[in-house]
């Protein structure tokens, strides 16, 4: 079996991430979704919050989970015997930080590849950060997130 990690903060999930993932689902016989623990970027949602975020935006998934990981994402990645790790690349200004965790990646554990993929042209300016930032001054993400992740949002900076 073919598996990848799809991993990344997911603080919350976007639409953008759900597109990857679709992309990534056709790609591997199983993809696991790995929510880091990742303290210094400052996360709104516990890991345990993000999970329970993203469980209902995979169930029509298959050959998709989702779990937490802590420590190095290739460690994690050969202990799940995973063959590769999957990013997306939304626009020129993420391909640099990519390419060097990718070379990174590839010096600490060379038997993980990593693959990226282009999301959506309409995901190509959306970020969980751009998303926090828009609901924390009340304005509408209901385009950018599932319905559940907007809803915590509204929770989460107090208007729902």
């Amino acid at each position: 079996m073919r598996l990848c990690i799809y991993p990344g903060t997911f603080d919350p999930i976007t639409n953008g991430h759900l597109d990857v993932l679709e992309r990534a689902a056709r790609l591997f016989d199983h993809v696991l979704v790995s929510v880091a623990h990742n303290s210094d970027k400052g996360p709104l949602f516990s890991p345990d919050q993000r999970l329970e975020l993203i469980r209902p935006n995979i169930a029509r998934f298959t050959n998709v989970s989702v779990t937490t990981f802590r420590g190095l994402l290739v460690d994690f990645a050969m202990e799940q015997h995973a063959v590769a790790i999957i990013r997306g690349l939304r626009a020129m200004s993420d391909f640099e930080f990519e390419f060097n965790m990718a070379l990174m990646n590839r010096h600490l554990q060379p038997a993980v590849e990593t693959i990226y993929v282009m999301p959506n042209e309409d995901y190509s300016y959306t970020s969980s950060h751009l998303v926090k930032q828009v609901s924390k001054f009340g304005g509408d993400v209901g385009k950018f997130v599932p319905a559940n992740v907007a809803a915590a949002l509204r929770a989460a900076y107090g208007f729902a």
